[in-house]
């Protein structure tokens, strides 16, 4: 059965769930409770529950961060830093404590070392347009894994187009899992910038991010994680892992669309030019030089996207509250549940199987394409998604141009997974 190697969950008459594997207590959570919070949840699709499976593309939003959205802009709607009245000190005060929340939700030493911007993607971007070209030339390398985000792709390409630097792949098992002696052999004295996914948005890996960092470091290169995949599912320290630099979205997180967060350690950003400018990040100009401001608002030009970020400390303090380790086991093990029922799919092919795995469940049943499979599960409300998931390098690791994927947060229940496998084994 099933339910034998899943002893840290026992399901009774209702959709709570008592996590066991807790070093010193018992704890639970409430899931009934929680889905409750998030009002999209409760909706039906095509004449069923919904079932939202699609979380690796984004998250639902609970009704804290709805409301703050609604009440910035109807009750202190101003712009921050520069206003001389009463709602700009309001705006200001609580964009400000936004960015401290970030900060203990990271482990950050300062607050200073939270930039706020418009997701990963542009995080990403902005460290390659200026640390890269500021500290990357010719012959120089960049490595990556086989497993990462196009997000985590491009803009190291273009750096390397523009500087001549080499980009070399670490590559991956069968099992989706970083080959570490291969990293190891790959790292030299030329090797500049590292940068790896938390998290694989298509395999569900946890990297050992923590060694890959203290490996890359022993020859002197700098190392940016990507935490988009992360952030919502596990517990992050930066100055225990000693990133240099962390990014992640907010709308994978609980948070809004467009916004998102980098963060740095203060000396590198200190030394990095900034990559947007106009108001805001200036301290002072005239039209022979400009003198830049100093962190975070050098690298945040322009009015930012203050109402996202004060609703984004709503979605951590949302998290907070749940507890991150409380997330993180109970996801682990509905994780383990529903490999374990996937594998009872007939013809059905897991893509990712690490020992090490959270939230992300990628497959395909041959001989249906993926697009297929995701409309049939479609009709009767799951909703999933099929593609390269941006993600082909990963893909054509295993010979496939698109895939199927159920991805997890921590709403989802086991009788959700039930209803999936019991879907795909309909599927004609």
């Amino acid at each position: 059965m099933i339910m034998n190697s899943l002893t840290p969950i026992e399901l009774y008459g209702s959709d709570y769930y008592f996590l066991q594997n807790f070093k010193n207590d018992q704890r639970s959570i409430a899931i009934d409770s929680i889905r409750k919070d998030f009002p999209l949840i409760n909706k039906n699709i095509n004449g069923h529950p919904l079932i939202w499976l699609d979380n690796g593309a984004t998250t639902q939003k609970p009704r804290c961060v709805i409301d703050a959205l609604t009440t910035y802009y109807k009750e202190y709607n101003s712009n921050i830093h520069r206003g001389s009245h009463t709602l700009a000190d309001i705006a200001t005060k609580r964009y400000e404590e936004a960015r401290r929340k970030v900060q203990q939700f990271l482990g950050a030493s300062l607050p200073e070392e939270i930039i706020f911007v418009r997701g990963a993607t542009e995080a990403i971007n902005l460290v390659a347009e200026t640390y890269g070209m500021k500290n990357v030339s010719y012959g120089d390398e960049i490595l990556l894994t086989t497993m990462e985000h196009h997000s985590n792709i491009v803009p190291w390409q273009k750096l390397s187009e523009d500087t001549g630097a080499v980009i070399k792949v670490i590559p991956i098992n069968e099992q989706g899992e970083i080959l570490l002696e291969e990293y190891d052999k790959m790292l030299t004295t030329r090797t500049r910038i590292v940068a790896i996914t938390h998290v694989s948005n298509i395999l569900g890996t946890v990297n050992p991010i923590d060694q890959m960092i203290h490996m890359a470091h022993s020859k002197g290169a700098i190392v940016l994680i990507d935490g988009a995949q992360a952030a919502c599912h596990l517990s992050v320290d930066v100055q225990k892992i000693n990133a240099d630099f962390y990014v992640f979205s907010g709308h994978k997180a609980f948070g809004p669309t467009g916004i998102g967060v980098l963060y740095g350690k203060k000396p590198i950003l200190e030394k990095m030019p900034p990559w947007q400018r106009g108001g805001g990040m200036i301290k002072n100009v005239n039209f022979n030089k400009t003198e830049f401001n100093k962190l975070p608002e050098k690298f945040e030009a322009g009015t930012p996207n203050i109402a996202d970020a004060i609703a984004l400390g709503e979605a951590i303090d949302y998290m907070n509250k749940i507890g991150l380790d409380k997330i993180e086991s109970y996801e682990r093990a509905l994780t383990q549940y529903a490999m374990e029922s996937l594998s009872l799919v007939p013809r059905l092919r897991l893509i990712g199987t690490a020992s090490n795995k959270t939230s992300i469940l990628s497959f395909i049943i041959e001989p249906y394409p993926p697009d297929k499979v995701a409309n049939h599960l479609n009709k009767y409300g799951i909703a999933t998604r099929a593609g390269h998931h941006c993600a082909q390098p990963t893909l054509e690791r295993y010979g496939l141009k698109s895939s199927n994927r159920a991805s997890l947060a921590i709403y989802n229940t086991k009788k959700e997974i039930d209803l999936l496998v019991k879907t795909l084994c309909s599927i004609k």
